[in-house]
């Protein structure tokens, strides 16, 4: 059952689109570093086609009916869209479900100190990260500092080329004798991942005069004091654009792919869909990297109060008809998949695995070791998804996480399951995952988006 490489089938037509979609995709990740700035500019491309805030919907008493396109946010980290379908809610949803938080570095509360005239910032790795593999980099910082007064400063440094970028640095290799024993995982450790900010001293400061440089920079470029860091979510990523991949340009290198990259495809699709039988969803979470925990990640009870508003505003609200709702529902869990990487091809299985260029790739299930953790989608739901995909033309394939005993991962399709909805996995397969800079193939992303849309269409 081997898959064609689907960059075979492609006419100028079909090229043209493709390329379009990803310098879309591209600078969409390139300004979407942290999972605000993803949901700033979905509300953003919403609103440009035509989708209303739910909560003034709500606030003015007004009602949605079959067409209608609206989105709901909580805390600026997560969103959900909703077309709305000519069939009753009730009858379910066709859901597409991605996060958009990555593995990155957040900077702690008490950061700032200053060491043999060299100021540093104090962080805690968020997600799963080779630690390694964060040294030496230039990085940026991009979040949010709030003040006492309720005041929201956002924070960029080190994307615009005049920018100064900061980094992590690393032990030289001509005294590294004993560091080069140590294994992968402790190369670095978590508390050696302290960002160099700066080392020059303040004029007329006797005591930590570099830091207080720092602090003057704060305070003249965000009007902001140390103890504000307390009341900040300050985040470091790599900084530069997602660009090009390949002498051919087949592929796309950028931060943050998982999971932005189903994501995008998935918010595209609903937002250039027309007409559904179905409501149509698209449900961009956070915290997946940590466990989908917190009021803004998938074991909230976020999407199940906002499908429950949405009822609410089509007259049909009530605790039976939420629940009929979400277990008469077909869902993606739109994730990325482990790309087979010549270079290592020990920890795969190569008759199960996901390919560049093959297309969509679908996980019947993820886990570790014996499928813990996973949700295992129902063969019949997996019939009807091949249906739908060679209906349209979608290429796809179907893959594991690697061998079953080498690792493992997961993903949201466990949490929308309990639900008894269906759902499977589905998503773009990447290279380098989880490191700063990761890769996937731009054919992968187009078909990942026409999939996308025939999921809506047909499911």
């Amino acid at each position: 059952m081997e898959r064609e490489n689907v960059w075979k089938s492609y006419d100028e037509a079909a090229l043209k689109e493709l390329n379009g979609l990803n310098e879309g995709y591209k600078a969409f990740i390139t300004e979407g570093k942290t999972e605000r700035k993803c949901v700033k500019e979905t509300i953003r491309q919403a609103k440009e086609a035509g989708y209303r805030d739910l909560d003034e919907v709500i606030k003015n008493g007004e009602t949605l009916k079959a067409g209608d396109c609206v989105y709901a946010q909580i805390m600026g980290k997560a969103i959900a869209l909703f077309k709305i379908g000519k069939r009753p809610l009730t009858e379910g949803m066709n859901i597409l479900g991605a996060h958009i938080d990555s593995p990155r570095i957040d900077i702690k509360q008490n950061p700032l100190y200053e060491d043999t005239d060299m100021a540093l910032l104090d962080t805690h790795y968020y997600g799963g990260i080779k630690k390694y593999q964060w040294v030496t980099l230039p990085l940026a910082i991009h979040g949010v500092i709030v003040k006492k007064d309720g005041t929201v400063v956002d924070v960029e440094i080190g994307e615009k080329e005049e920018d100064p970028v900061v980094g992590i640095t690393d032990l030289l290799i001509h005294l590294s004798a004993d560091q080069m024993e140590k294994k992968a995982r402790t190369v670095i450790e978590g508390e050696d991942l302290n960002v160099l900010v700066g080392s020059q001293p303040l004029q007329g400061e006797e005591k930590d005069a570099v830091k207080a440089q720092i602090l003057k920079f704060l305070k003249e470029t965000y009007d902001v004091e140390e103890e504000d860091f307390l009341s900040a979510e300050l985040e470091v990523v790599p900084a530069g654009k997602a660009r090009d991949f390949g002498f051919d340009r087949s592929m796309v290198i950028g931060y943050g792919q998982d999971d932005r990259v189903c994501a995008y495809t998935s918010m595209k699709a609903l937002l250039e869909v027309g007409e559904l039988e179905r409501t149509g969803v698209c449900l961009l979470v956070d915290k997946e990297e940590i466990g989908s925990v917190g009021a803004t990640g998938m074991d909230s009870n976020f999407f199940e109060n906002v499908v429950a508003e949405v009822l609410d505003r089509l007259g049909m609200y009530s605790g039976l008809n939420v629940r009929r709702a979400l277990k008469n529902s077909k869902m993606l869990s739109s994730d990325v998949s482990a790309a087979f990487d010549p270079n290592y091809p020990s920890v795969m299985e190569k008759k199960n695995a996901a390919y560049f260029g093959k297309g969509l790739t679908f996980n019947k299930f993820t886990g570790r070791g014996g499928k813990s953790g996973s949700n295992d989608a129902n063969p019949e739901y997996i019939a009807e998804i091949r249906a739908i995909m060679e209906k349209h033309h979608v290429a796809f394939q179907t893959a594991e996480l690697g061998k079953v005993d080498q690792g493992g991962g997961g993903t949201i399709a466990y949490i929308s399951a309990r639900y008894g909805m269906q759902v499977i996995d589905s998503g773009v397969p990447v290279l380098s995952m989880h490191a700063p800079w990761e890769i996937c193939s731009k054919a992968d992303i187009y078909e990942a988006k026409k999939g996308y849309v025939a999921f809506l269409l047909e499911a």
